[in-house]
């Protein structure tokens, strides 16, 4: 059966869906290096906003961190958000004030657009919305590309918060229309590549930010715009790709366009057994009204559904992995790393290549075994990092301990807890309800993400070395709540994963025809 699902799998993944795919999460590499572009160049760029505010003299703000510095601000490259630096003197409070809104106002404008994700994309088309939001993303990367010729600090904050309006879109859109053209069989693969595409982004916006590379007075606004580069070729790339099938057929009753647009995803499948999935699944839309945002959380048909979906977005963003990047470079320097910020670029590294790894996890292990068993590795590194903080002081190769911890957190979250968020809200939800479903699970992790780069700094403060305690407490309750209430969307169809939050079995004749549809693969 496994080696019969492969077989249809490979025979699925044609030119045109590689194709498709890649274009679309162009928008989640975007939104990775959006979220990592801004820590590196902090400095340069706090100096540079300074010789235009006229706040300090330039001879208190060095272009280039050395020891005469002070140490180097701690960062969250994850969320994008910053602490100020320790010294107080050399950073007036208006100069703190501007860099911190140039930082946020990026998660700002992901949360306001992320509520018209389902309006835009009914209304355009995914394909067609996703090329018209692709403009803001051009817009704000040119203001940050050109700030070094106006007021810098306003136009990288218009800059950051237009990018932060396409993303809170894009991040809405791309799953909604990966979800819709991948097969049953390859659906999870193809959803971690949300993961991936971020991660990379992060990944490479470190990398260029280095000093002799791009993260300099000299190339900072090119290395702030360089995301935009990426938005043209989304854009081009996006008159190449189909609509939706999905979309087509259900929502525009576009038979032949649906059909048309199988063929060029699917290659010389018969289209005709999705097709009838489809309709089966018009049909049920048909038979109950449009469902609001409101609607989700009132009807006792969703109630279910939407609290997962959100529940998975609050533990991907509350499960400590901002704190570990946070960590990461005091603890390498305190193991005696000579370069911390390349250690911290190979926590990136490890990152990205555990994505990977999760792509081809996905479907073999299932998206709830993945979920649990990633949400229970992080505990665990959790309380080794506490363990390790706590006693680095007593014994110096508890560093050593944390180091290990670190890089097995982020592993584990690569496992399970960081890819599948993204895509599992399209699987919980039918045609209806999944925009609706999609814009307030978007805005529930924008806002999280902001939640833990506006409070993590003070929280931190506080709790010191246990701060990770917090942490683990929240990722046990994050471990029950998916034992008890996350469902395995695995092999099933829109249809399957609905009945599940219903309460209730397919009728045998449904289970048969679905079985007869996906040849007998309903996992």
């Amino acid at each position: 059966m496994e080696k019969k699902s492969k077989m249809q799998a490979e025979k699925h993944l044609t030119g045109t869906l590689v194709l498709s795919v890649f274009t679309a999460v162009l928008g989640f590499f975007q939104y990775g290096y959006s979220l990592g572009v801004i820590n590196a160049p902090q400095k340069v760029i706090e100096a540079h906003y300074a010789r235009v505010l006229g706040i300090v003299p330039m001879d208190r703000l060095a272009t280039n961190t050395s020891e005469e510095d002070g140490p180097i601000p701690s960062t969250i490259p994850s969320t994008g958000m910053l602490t100020p630096p320790e010294d107080p003197a050399a950073s007036p409070h208006v100069l703190t004030m501007f860099w911190s809104l140039s930082v946020s106002v990026f998660a700002i404008g992901g949360m306001v657009s992320s509520f018209t994700v389902g309006w835009i994309g009914d209304r355009l088309g995914r394909v067609k919305a996703m090329l018209v939001v692709n403009v803001l993303s051009i817009v704000g990367n040119l203001l940050m590309g050109l700030a070094k010729l106006g007021p810098s600090h306003i136009l990288i904050i218009a800059g950051r918060a237009i990018t932060g309006l396409y993303c809170g879109l894009s991040s809405g859109l791309v799953p909604m229309y990966v979800s819709e053209v991948s097969p049953t069989a390859l659906r999870g693969a193809l959803g971690t590549l949300h993961q991936l595409a971020i991660v990379t982004g992060i990944l490479i916006s470190q990398v260029l930010g280095l000093d002799f590379l791009l993260g300099n007075d000299e190339m900072w606004p090119l290395l702030l715009g360089l995301s935009g580069v990426a938005a043209l070729l989304q854009f081009f790339l996006l008159l190449l790709c189909p609509e939706s099938p999905r979309y087509l057929y259900i929502k525009l009753g576009k038979v032949e366009e649906a059909k048309k647009s199988l063929k060029r995803l699917r290659g010389n499948c018969d289209p005709m057994k999705e097709i009838a999935e489809m309709e089966k699944e018009k049909q049920e839309a048909a038979s109950e009204k449009k469902v609001s945002i409101g609607q989700l959380f009132t009807s006792s048909k969703y109630r279910q559904a939407v609290i997962v979906a959100l529940m998975v977005q609050i533990s991907q963003q509350f499960s400590g992995i901002n704190a570990i990047f946070y960590y990461s470079t005091n603890i390498f320097e305190r193991a005696g790393v000579d370069q911390p910020v390349y250690a911290t670029i190979g926590v990136g590294v490890v990152n990205t290549v555990f994505t990977v790894i999760s792509v081809f996890l996905v479907e073999k292990a299932g998206r709830r075994s993945l979920f649990l068993a990633g949400l229970m590795g992080m505990l665990l590194s959790a309380v080794a990092m506490t363990v390790g903080l706590v006693l680095l002081s007593q014994f110096a190769w508890m560093s050593y301990v944390s180091m290990i911890a670190i890089f097995l957190f982020v592993i584990f979250f690569e496992v399970g807890p960081g890819p599948i968020p993204w895509f599992i809200v399209a699987e919980l939800f039918s045609q209806g309800p999944r925009p609706a479903a999609i814009a307030i699970a978007g805005f529930c992790n924008w806002a999280c993400n902001f939640i833990v780069g506006m409070c993590f700094q003070y929280i931190a403060d506080l709790c010191g070395s246990y701060v990770f305690v917090i942490f683990a407490v929240l990722l046990l309750v994050f471990l029950l709540f998916a034992y008890l209430k996350v469902p395995e969307t695995k092999g099933k169809s829109f249809e399957e994963i609905a009945a599940v939050f219903r309460r209730k079995k397919l009728p045998a004749k449904t289970m048969t025809e679905l079985q007869e549809l996906r040849g007998g693969e309903v996992a």
